[in-house]
């Protein structure tokens, strides 16, 4: 997509985010939609010892605020381009480092994080550059954990409204493999999000990717 037309896709995305943010810190919504993928990269965060963190794509900052709490020694920020989700971010926890600035254009230096992990914001990146941002900050042996819809062959793309948006993208599991190895990546995992029977129509994918450590 050309530049201009991306930066006014942002733009529309980040201001509808802006006004939509109480909506989506709801009790039900929260529950049903966002937490699975949530717990499943707390719990992969514990397990890598990670603690340089960032979330990209916060939103309001339910999952940065809880790796915060929940990932012992974890020095957390949260990135979003929405002002409406920051300001509700802000509000919820003072622990976290929130920051304004899209995938594409991390505000890091080079190999300074453990682990970025992004939830239900992939689809709205450009999709390569935000991997190839990742790949920047992490130090060697860091981790990439994004989770993003991908829905199954029985639930076609065109069935999901968000999905008609010319930008939107929400790849199957070979391309989202093929994404992360094009951006330096090893493929440490990827499997769907563990969800209720009833809610699987969401059919969210998580793809796990490393960079090689250190040579000894």
């Amino acid at each position: 997509m050309p530049s201009a037309t991306r930066r006014r896709f942002n733009e529309a995305v980040t201001g509808f985010w802006s006004f939509a943010a109480p909506v989506y810190d709801t009790a039900v919504v929260q529950r049903w939609v966002y937490r699975p993928a949530q717990d499943e990269m707390i719990a992969l965060l514990q397990d890598r010892g990670a603690r340089r963190i960032a979330d990209v794509g916060c939103g309001t900052g339910i999952l940065a605020d809880r790796i915060a709490r929940e990932v012992p020694g974890a020095e957390v920020s949260g990135v979003d381009l929405s002002d409406g989700m920051l300001a509700e971010a802000q509000r919820r926890s003072t622990k976290v480092n929130w920051l304004r600035a899209p995938a594409e254009q991390l505000p890091f230096a080079d190999g300074s994080l453990d682990a970025v992990v992004s939830t239900s914001a992939f689809h709205w990146f450009n999709q390569p550059a935000a991997l190839r941002e990742f790949h920047r900050v992490l130090s060697p042996g860091g981790v990439a954990a994004v989770a993003t819809l991908s829905p199954r062959r029985l639930v076609p793309v065109e069935v999901l409204a968000a999905v008609r948006l010319p930008a939107y993208d929400a790849p199957d599991p070979a391309a989202m493999r093929r994404l992360f190895t094009d951006a330096g990546f090893t493929v440490a995992d990827q499997h769907r999000v563990h969800r209720p029977l009833w809610t699987q129509v969401l059919s969210d994918l998580i793809t796990v990717g490393e960079l090689s450590p250190e040579p000894i």
